[in-house]
């Protein structure tokens, strides 16, 4: 029988997740989603414990409209790269959703062939539909999963928003994956989104639909062209690809390994993955601060009224934050 959470050890923790045992990183991870406070210790002293085995995996962000086939594609993408000898984890953000953690029988629904395989993990990234969720508990789950051993760590959005930003600021390549056909190619996701992609893939290239797909990569790489794109080093190419037939995926692939090269060489890898620690810092910085400040007996009884006052249009937000610093001591500017 298993020993409970509460009875773990650190040491039976981070030995457990540095073997590579899936069911312990499982547990790892509802450590750190946890709530309570004992837990949130445990977890940090846990991930602090575990930093040396972090930081080795190739990190891809994966996102795209509903209906473009994210799941298929990471499901085929992900069996092609354990075949070639990769450990690949997936976790899957939604902030949207209310539910608690997610649900891991759907995401295991959707990607049915990798759920089987012993060398992956799939894993539904807690928000606690909050977009804070996001970033906070994704970045945590991925160190623990690097720690366990996947060299490959995806992260798909299933949401649609502000997600994709936070995403793609979590990670070394940023995949946006659209669809041809649909009359509505260069408006169907935002102009931000494209402008932050290490790469376009147009989806679905099968069937009497190749020949759309090829148009409508040739109208978003005009489209790019347009555009001042993050890195001198790199212009984000578009390609056509199939996650139903498992064609261009080798493509897609070779062209991740080719960005994190060319990115390494002048060293924008390394300072894109010491931007990423420090943003860490600063949004962990920011939920302490705001979790502390509302756990403030004097802002917890006045908080609803300055709210309530706030939304009526009574007082203005300036004034409603101004009274809560006074609160706790800090002089507001």
């Amino acid at each position: 029988m298993q020993k409970p959470a509460a009875q773990l050890t650190l040491e039976e923790y981070a030995s457990g997740v540095r073997s590579g045992d899936r069911a312990m990183l499982a547990r790892a991870i509802t450590l750190v989603e946890s709530t309570k406070p004992e837990h949130a210790a445990l977890a940090q002293r846990l991930l602090q414990a575990l930093l040396a085995s972090t930081g080795k995996a190739l990190r891809l962000g994966v996102t795209g409209v509903p209906g473009v086939g994210k799941s298929k594609t990471i499901d085929q993408l992900g069996i092609n790269l354990i075949a070639a000898g990769h450990r690949v984890a997936v976790l899957a953000v939604d902030p949207t959703s209310k539910r608690t953690g997610g649900s891991i029988l759907g995401d295991k629904t959707r990607m049915s062939r990798l759920a089987q395989e012993p060398r992956a993990f799939i894993r539904p990234s807690p928000t606690s539909g909050t977009l804070g969720g996001v970033t906070r508990k994704t970045r945590e789950t991925m160190a623990l999963a690097e720690a366990a051993g996947f060299d490959v760590i995806i992260v798909e959005t299933v949401g649609v928003g502000q997600s994709e930003v936070a995403v793609a600021d979590m990670v070394d390549f940023f995949l946006v994956l659209l669809l041809a056909g649909g009359g509505d190619d260069l408006q169907g996701i935002k102009k931000g989104i494209i402008e932050i992609a290490d790469m376009i893939a147009i989806n679905k290239a099968d069937g009497d639909n190749v020949m759309r797909a090829e148009q409508a990569a040739a109208e978003y790489r005009a489209a790019l062209q347009i555009l001042t794109p993050q890195s001198a080093t790199w212009s984000p190419p578009v390609i056509t690809i199939s996650g139903r037939d498992n064609a261009g995926l080798d493509k897609l692939w070779e062209t991740v390994v080719d960005h994190r090269q060319k990115m390494t060489a002048t060293g924008e890898f390394a300072l894109r993955r010491q931007r990423q620690a420090v943003a860490w810092m600063s949004d962990m910085l920011n939920d302490r601060v705001m979790a502390s400040i509302k756990s403030n007996p004097r802002v917890a009884q006045r908080l609803p009224a300055l709210e309530a006052e706030v939304r009526e249009g009574r007082l203005v937000p300036t004034l409603a934050v101004d009274e809560i610093l006074e609160m706790i001591g800090i002089a507001a500017n």
